[in-house]
């Protein structure tokens, strides 16, 4: 893995988010619809925290663990985004390198680390876009080596 090379190599741009007013159902939605863990908020294009999959579900479960279908759906109507999402985050910006966000990721609990250019969220990176790059380059390693082997 290229630890040096920019973020932006590796960042997700085709970003889901949702506005800091927007009410949990659009969150619920979102996490339903997309194999995705982590929903940027945002004002216009200026993020101000993050909603992760394990946040959302806990405040759902709400804190008795136990609450009738109808409370649930009128929670989620009448709670936003703003409410539950993380803020305080850190933050890439695009040519920071690979290396500075492992760093980060290694430091800290967060697992999604948003990209912010002149101040607007321009992409996310996560631990799993780490993972796969790894993985990737492990795979083209491994064929690399068997292919130049069998020669």
């Amino acid at each position: 893995m290229n630890v040096i090379a920019p973020v932006s190599s590796i960042m997700s741009t085709d970003l889901l988010t949702v506005k800091a007013d927007d009410n949990l159902n659009a969150v619920k939605d979102i996490f339903e619809k997309h194999r995705i863990h982590h929903i940027p908020v945002v004002i216009g294009k200026h993020i101000v925290g993050i909603i992760s999959y394990s946040d959302f579900s806990h405040y759902v479960r709400g804190v008795d663990g136990y609450e009738e279908k109808y409370i649930k759906e009128r929670r989620l109507l009448q709670t936003k985004a703003a409410d539950i999402m993380t803020e305080g985050l850190a933050k890439l910006e695009p040519e920071d390198r690979i290396d500075v966000a492992v760093n980060i990721f290694k430091e800290n609990r967060f697992h999604a680390l948003p990209v912010v250019s002149d101040g607007e969220l321009v992409g996310i990176v996560t631990t799993h876009d780490i993972i796969k790059l790894l993985a990737d380059e492990k795979i083209l390693d491994e064929y690399y080596r068997s292919t130049n082997s069998v020669r």
